[in-house]
């Protein structure tokens, strides 16, 4: 398998820590992935990517950029792409959802998944908060993950081909999602002190994609 590329969109948002995580990931791999990261700005860096990340920020901000660089259509036709691994954390979920509960009329969405997705479903930044999840069903050992929510969304609605990943216990709101090869999840895991999320989106979707 020759050298992949994985993007990290760099609009807006948290994407310098999905970029460590990611080589961190890389490194401790080892051989079964090569793989290059990086900061994805421009419609010309998206043509040479592989797989791609799309961090947390602002949802309605990272959209408006999108449009105004020329970046939307060629973001849309990649991550429609059935093809083309997508993962989407905070709101790069509800960037690459279809539909929006709580959003601004003027916000572009890329309809990557078949989800609606409910904006700012935990309040306001004061309270935001990490909560210690079970995900082992889906990645295997990893019991107790420091998942971070920050003014988060939350699927509200799935469509048929949608799996469910992760639900929280206390309300049942729908944390993480997968479709096909695209991978949604509301919380942060590049603002946690593991690189387990990362390890799981190459191995389970990049590596798998392109090694057959």
């Amino acid at each position: 398998m020759s050298t992949l590329t994985v993007g990290v969109l760099a609009l807006q948002g948290a994407f310098i820590e999905h970029v460590l995580f990611l080589r961190q990931a890389i490194a401790e791999l080892n051989s079964e992935l090569s793989a290059n990261i990086i900061e994805v700005r421009t419609a010309k860096q998206l043509e040479t990517c592989n797989a791609l990340v799309i961090p947390g920020g602002e949802s309605t901000v990272m959209s408006l950029i999108a449009e105004r660089t020329d970046m939307l259509e060629p973001l849309r036709q990649f991550v429609q792409d059935p093809a083309k691994p997508v993962w989407g954390t905070c709101a790069g979920l509800i960037f690459i959802g279809s539909k929006v509960v709580n959003g601004r009329k003027d916000q572009k969405l890329l309809n990557a998944m078949d989800i609606e997705v409910t904006r700012n479903a935990f309040g306001r930044q004061l309270d935001s908060k990490i909560v210690s999840l079970d995900f082992s069903s889906f990645i295997p050992g990893l019991t107790s993950f420091p998942a971070t929510f920050i003014r988060a969304p939350v699927v509200s609605e799935v469509g048929e081909n949608v799996e469910i990943l992760s639900k929280l216990e206390d309300s049942g709101f729908v944390v993480a999602v997968k479709q096909g090869n695209k991978l949604g999840t509301s919380f942060h895991p590049e603002l946690s002190e593991s690189n387990a999320f990362h390890k799981y989106f190459l191995e389970q979707y990049v590596l798998k994609t392109y090694s057959t």
